[in-house]
């Protein structure tokens, strides 16, 4: 291969190659307001970036071609976790680090806590945030299933103001959310989960940095071994994440037994959607679905009797 044939461009779009080929206007706001303004007169041509682990990596293999991109990180007030009698709120900027070593995030939300320990190595986790891992929009995001099962609240701001999206509607198809041209996340509140409950979350990927094949999470909550409270939600075996609703409204005020297990197991292998692609079939996703329904919900009964 000569020159000229390594620097054409369609080889550069086939081709990771570790340089960002494509020209681009970089803004650094330090206010909320102002990364608005900018979105607003750019809409339609600019991203906006926190850490930059999915965006950076798309640019590079020109999958996204933005004009214009919006970086959050200087923004001071979009970086926190704050603790509320009803749940927690974390910033847009926060950093997946930051999260995954927060005392009220191990302590409440065990689920979320596993996953955001389980998202690539330290290094991503101190460069990525949790709302930019929900904005890209994967549908094996590992964050999402315990989002979806703690029922957390997504707010998005533009100029004239903020709405609250529930977790179970932000998500629309890969790589694609409800929000609006001219909107970003600033936060993410997750309400407390109910009292005496516990969560797991479970991943089956090729290596322990890579995207899930099947990912779970799952929340409950049982007396005198009768469920009370039951969520279940799985990524990557949808078009987006995806909570199972009549796999929760199965097990409720049943017992935790071989029968109802494998019944869930039977509506969840039901329910999801799976695919064939690079990280793996439709057969194995669907099959090994079921066993790790089986193994989350071994793992929050036994959780449940050591308390």
């Amino acid at each position: 291969m000569n020159r000229g044939e390594f620097m054409r461009a369609d080889y550069i779009n086939l081709v990771n190659t570790h340089i960002i080929p494509i020209e681009f206007t970089y803004h650094a706001p330090e206010t909320i307001e102002e990364a608005l303004k900018l979105l607003r007169e750019y809409q339609g041509q600019a991203m906006v970036i926190a850490g930059g682990t999915d965006l950076i990596v798309d640019m590079k293999l020109r999958r996204k071609e933005p004009k214009h991109i919006i970086s959050l990180g200087r923004i001071r007030e979009l970086d926190y976790i704050i603790e509320e009698d009803s749940g927690i709120r974390i910033g847009a900027a926060t950093k997946l680090r930051s999260i995954e070593k927060s005392r009220i995030v191990y302590e409440r939300f065990e689920a979320l806590h596993l996953a955001v320990k389980s998202i690539a190595s330290i290094q991503v986790r101190n460069m990525g945030t949790l709302v930019g891992n929900i904005c890209n929009a994967s549908p094996a995001a590992d964050s999402a299933p315990p989002l979806l099962i703690y029922e957390a609240i997504v707010t998005a701001q533009n100029l004239e103001g903020a709405r609250k999206i529930l977790m179970k509607d932000f998500f629309t198809g890969p790589g694609k959310t409800c929000l609006r041209n001219d909107e970003i996340v600033t936060e993410i509140f997750i309400p407390y989960p109910p009292r005496d409950s516990t969560s797991s979350f479970l991943k089956i990927s090729r290596v322990g940095m890579d995207l899930a094949k099947v990912n779970i999470a799952l929340l409950l909550k049982f007396n005198s071994n009768v469920v009370e409270d039951f969520r279940i939600a799985l990524g990557a075996v949808a078009p987006t994440p995806l909570r199972i609703l009549r796999a929760e409204e199965y097990l409720k005020h049943k017992p935790v037994n071989e029968e109802n297990l494998r019944k869930v197991e039977e509506i969840v292998s039901e329910e999801i959607k799976p695919i064939t692609d690079v990280r793996s079939t439709e057969w194995y996703r669907r099959e090994v679905s079921k066993a790790l329904v089986r193994d989350a919900l071994n793992i929050a009964v036994n959780k449940v009797m050591r308390k």
